[in-house]
């Protein structure tokens, strides 16, 4: 089996695959004062409620925008697996131009998510990735990554507003039943979530008209269906597109051996 780790900002996702079949998926917090063997205790956890071993995993691929978090994975890794793992970074075959001013500053789940948008659609593309931030990827109809924007994501926003407006509650990030909303809850909940429907059609928009091209636009994360729901601008929603770019970025490693 090959286990496919997705380690971002606020979410650690994880993956099985068997072959190039995803058997089993999991969603952990990511948090960087655990220890190799509390990741390990968590990790043992989930595996053995879907009946899966340590022993099972014959191969591990990592892509990580959390530095200290990495080291905690490779060590896991290399204790509990017996695997040095593959990173996702400088030196790892990806099978896509990076053309960046600055290749080593792409954050490693944006390509990822490229090589797998790519793999799967062959033609120019927009991936909007819904994370603790925004991200938005153009990917040229010649499969070369050619850059893109990055915003706060939904939650940060949310948040920010919860804890600088004294008044204002926590509210759950979802769509409300009106924009002219008649209480509180729901007018945090129009602008949060209109706003970032206005937010992702405009970039993309603006994005099109400078490429002058006609991508198709794929969204994925956490809130990818939800904010799809309302844009007029994502065409294909794909919620674990990094845990396929993985295999993907995998399987052309692999055969260089």
């Amino acid at each position: 089996m090959l286990l496919v780790i997705d380690v971002g900002n606020t979410n650690a996702v994880l993956g099985m695959y068997d072959g190039q079949n995803l058997i089993r998926n999991w969603r952990i917090t990511t948090d960087k004062s655990r220890t190799v063997d509390e990741y390990a205790i968590v990790i043992d956890h989930l595996f053995r409620l879907s009946r899966v071993e340590f022993s099972d995993i014959r191969d591990v691929i990592i892509s990580c925008v959390v530095p200290p978090v990495l080291n905690t994975f490779e060590r896991l890794c290399r204790r509990y697996f017996k695997k040095s793992p593959y990173i996702v970074g400088p030196g790892i075959k990806t099978g896509m131009p990076i053309l960046y001013d600055n290749p080593k500053e792409v954050g490693a789940d944006r390509i990822v998510n490229a090589v797998a948008a790519f793999e799967k659609y062959r033609r120019s593309l927009i991936v909007v990735d819904f994370g603790t931030a925004t991200t938005f990827d153009f990917i040229s109809e010649r499969g070369q990554y050619l850059g893109g924007a990055i915003a706060p994501g939904v939650s940060i926003a949310a948040e920010a507003l919860f804890e600088r407006a004294s008044k204002l509650p926590r509210v759950d990030i979802s769509k409300p039943p009106q924009v002219i909303a008649k209480n509180t809850v729901n007018s945090m909940q129009a602008g949060i979530f209109y706003g970032y429907v206005g937010l992702v059609d405009g970039i993309v928009a603006r994005m099109k008209k400078e490429a002058d091209d006609d991508p198709l636009v794929v969204a994925t994360g956490g809130l990818a269906r939800l904010i799809a729901t309302a844009s007029e601008t994502i065409e294909e929603v794909e919620p674990l597109l990094t845990l396929e770019g993985l295999r993907i970025i995998y399987g052309r490693n692999k055969a260089e051996q």
